[in-house]
């Protein structure tokens, strides 16, 4: 198989992560360090895509206005697939398969998963911002289609405002297998990505030989990725006690939403191990970032400048400053100056919050009492800070218009 040019091996950037960074202790975890020819046997999927996704879009959006096709999307989630009529045979097709619960699938492991998102509080939404996010800017591949369909001049503060409201209603209690905010908001996250890539492959200006196909499978994987290990590595590194169970229920979680979100069930881990080995299968054959991802992350660290909240200039230059130290905690002084991010006179910020939350995890684990105000305080947060981020900006998954 012919590789995309954007394969590059050993990753300049992410080789660092794994040699000298926090991914040295999780390498260590494997038996056997993955050779080139293992990874190059994971490319393929940079070229494969949810086409049943892409069959709806240009089936139903294609033919009826978005308005029109949101409320049959929107009719189908509420009343289910069966009884509908006169809907194409694609739309059909599509939710009966989201539809369908896998038998893999334990309702159980599922709400630990959720719970530990849900009493990873505000730091688990700071983890989300300045780790996973950020992260990934370092690689200039998977970021492209961001750029192609004209990410920057929408604004951070809108992608942001998107991100935690897909997180906070996936992660709620029962709200993904009962058909709740977070089943919705998967179908339809699931939806703008095909919509996204139908859009810039008609554009006639992406190169697949390049890049792959925009939102391939590969890159799906790794975003999930980022959302699970990626997560529980920076929350630990914030002073989390994780326990066996939860990160169990992480990867239950997150494996489930991927299949929710169109990436084949036997692409995603099922645990920690397989976890880390398709993070380094990845990461290593990443190119490091250039121009639009340097773009891209200044965005985001500009965002709070941009955001509606907070609302005073001195507030919204301190949350730059407080980010930008998280940033450096996390990612390391290597990958923020090769972003060109400044260094922020808060760095010392995380170590004190990792202190503190040390000893709050600690009382969290003395007793089941304790234990349960954490996962019901820690969400009342994350909810707050979704109707912040939301106030001034138009639901993500319903902003477009006809």
């Amino acid at each position: 198989m012919e590789l995309p040019s954007r394969f590059t091996y050993p990753s300049e950037g992410f080789s660092q992560y794994w040699r000298n960074g926090m991914g040295r202790n999780m390498l260590s975890e494997l038996e056997d360090v993955p050779s080139l020819e293992e990874i190059e046997k994971e490319a393929k999927f940079l070229f494969q895509y949810d086409s049943l996704a892409d069959q709806v879009i240009e089936e139903v959006y294609g033919n009826l206005k978005f308005r029109k096709a949101n409320e049959l999307i929107n009719q189908i989630i509420q009343e289910g697939i069966q009884g509908q009529k006169n809907i194409p045979d694609c739309l059909r097709e599509f939710f009966i398969e989201i539809e369908t619960i896998p038998q893999w699938l334990d309702g159980k492991l599922l709400e630990k998963g959720t719970a530990f998102c849900r009493r990873s509080g505000p730091l688990g939404l700071i983890v989300l911002r300045n780790f996973c996010l950020m992260g990934g800017y370092e690689s200039s591949a998977i970021n492209k289609p961001l750029i192609a369909t004209g990410a920057l001049k929408k604004g951070a503060a809108k992608r942001m405002a998107e991100t935690v409201e897909f997180w906070v209603d996936a992660t709620g209690k029962n709200s993904l297998i009962e058909k709740k905010k977070g089943y919705s908001s998967a179908v339809k996250v699931r939806l703008m990505h095909a919509y996204a890539r139908v859009m810039i492959l008609k554009s006639q200006k992406w190169e697949n030989h390049k890049w792959g196909v925009p939102l391939n499978q590969w890159d799906m994987l790794a975003t999930n990725l980022g959302f699970s290990i990626v997560f529980i590595e920076g929350l630990k590194k914030l002073g989390f006690h994780i326990s066996d169970e939860e990160q169990k229920g992480v990867f239950h979680l997150w494996k489930y939403i991927g299949y929710l979100l169109g990436i084949p069930a036997n692409l995603l881990p099922n645990n920690r191990k397989e976890s880390i080995l398709a993070l380094y299968k990845w990461t290593m054959s990443q190119p490091p970032a250039d121009e639009d991802t340097k773009a891209l992350a200044h965005a985001l660290m500009n965002e709070p400048l941009l955001a509606s909240y907070p609302k005073g200039k001195w507030h919204k230059e301190f949350q730059v400053k407080f980010h930008l130290g998280y940033n450096y905690f996390f990612m390391g002084k290597r990958a923020c100056q090769v972003m060109e991010l400044p260094k922020s006179s808060l760095y010392f910020l995380p170590y004190i919050v990792k202190t503190f939350n040390q000893g709050k995890e600690r009382l969290n684990h003395l007793n089941d009492f304790f234990f349960q105000q954490s996962i019901y305080r820690g969400r009342q947060k994350q909810e707050l800070i979704k109707k912040l981020f939301l106030k001034g900006h138009t639901s993500a998954l319903a902003s477009h218009k006809d």
